[in-house]
């Protein structure tokens, strides 16, 4: 559920929807959202001093009864797998 809305608010803030990509993996810690983005969109994502990953985090983190969710941003490389 979690991932979804992660990837659906990530989708309405980039350029390149079709190239938002969120993966979930369970560590010791607990669970880490890892989403990747055209690398054009990157810096939209993070947003100036990394406002908007912060935004990002909060409205997860009120979705998950106020626990601070672990989200990772991450650029996608080039199709050509590079």
């Amino acid at each position: 559920m979690f991932a979804e809305a992660l990837e659906h608010v990530v989708r309405g803030i980039v350029a390149h929807p079709d190239d938002v990509r969120v993966t979930t993996r369970e560590l010791r810690r607990g669970r880490t959202y890892e989403v990747r983005v055209h690398p054009d969109d990157f810096g939209r994502v993070i947003g100036r001093r990394g406002r908007t990953a912060h935004a990002i985090r909060t409205v997860i983190g009120a979705l998950d009864n106020g626990r601070s969710p672990r989200i990772d941003f991450v650029e996608a490389r080039g199709r050509s797998g590079r």
